[in-house]
């Protein structure tokens, strides 16, 4: 990764700040984003090499600033290898009770601001004939849980656009990877939407005892290296993939008495 550059969104906490931190350690040249400027620059301050961060704040949410912000991106360094699909928001509500704007939300983050910034770097990577682009989705964008719809929804989309994206495009040198995480110990439980799209506020148990964000990060870099289209990252929770896969009925009747929080 030495002078690779590489942009990171959701940069300011969780799996995008351990991102960061590897990312940075193995000598790239860093654009880091989320909505919070300040946390950013905690970030970077944290970095072995701050020299080669470069903070530059977003709002996936807000759809229509995004396509400068990838131009105000590209500008920094002249051009970008790996795009880091890092940002997003999860939901703690049932399906019933959840108000439309807040499933709008969590569909505007975690599906269209990543479709949003992808589609703006891509012409610049064919144009190198080089580039990665990686999507955290979620083991959720496998397979649906309680307390999930809109999340697993937006993710679940996520798997079917770059699938056909990364078709359509058939380029060797540019690889598209969806990213699964399971249980990671971040604060997504606290900042997850509830029904009324306020932050949930407290941390999961499940997420408490998850695996630690800085493995998740190491695991996702090796799967992009390696040019896998999927990687799979948690604790047992990665065996509902293959349940639903081999054992559909057995696994919808696991998933229903599943403890997902």
């Amino acid at each position: 990764m030495n002078n690779k550059v590489v942009w990171i969104t959701g940069a300011s906490s969780g799996i995008g700040e351990a991102l960061v931190y590897e990312y940075n350690t193995a000598g790239a040249k860093l654009i880091i984003s989320s909505r919070n400027r300040d946390e950013l620059f905690r970030v970077k301050n944290n970095c072995k090499n701050k020299i080669d961060v470069h903070v530059l704040s977003l709002d996936l949410e807000n759809s229509e600033s995004l396509p400068e912000k990838a131009v105000e991106a590209l500008r920094i360094y002249g051009r970008i290898d790996v795009l880091v699909n890092s940002g997003g928001i999860s939901q703690r509500s049932l399906a019933l009770e959840t108000d439309l704007q807040t499933e709008q939300r969590l569909m505007n983050v975690n599906f269209w601001g990543t479709v949003i910034l992808s589609k703006a770097v891509l012409p610049q990577m064919i144009r190198q004939n080089s580039g990665t682009i990686i999507c955290v989705s979620s083991l959720v964008g496998k397979f649906g849980t309680r307390l999930r719809s809109a999340y697993s929804a937006s993710k679940h989309a996520l798997h079917g656009y770059f699938e056909s994206l990364r078709i359509e495009l058939d380029q060797p040198n540019i690889h598209i990877l969806l990213a699964c995480p399971g249980f990671i110990k971040t604060k997504v439980t606290i900042n997850a939407l509830t029904a009324n799209g306020t932050a949930q506020g407290t941390m999961d148990q499940a997420q408490e005892n998850g695996m630690p964000a800085s493995e998740c990060a190491k695991q996702i870099i090796k799967a992009a290296a390696q040019k896998e289209d999927e990687v799979y990252i948690g604790g047992k929770e990665v065996k509902g993939i293959f349940l639903k896969r081999f054992f559909p009925k057995y696994f919808a009747k696991v998933i229903k008495k599943a403890k997902v929080t």
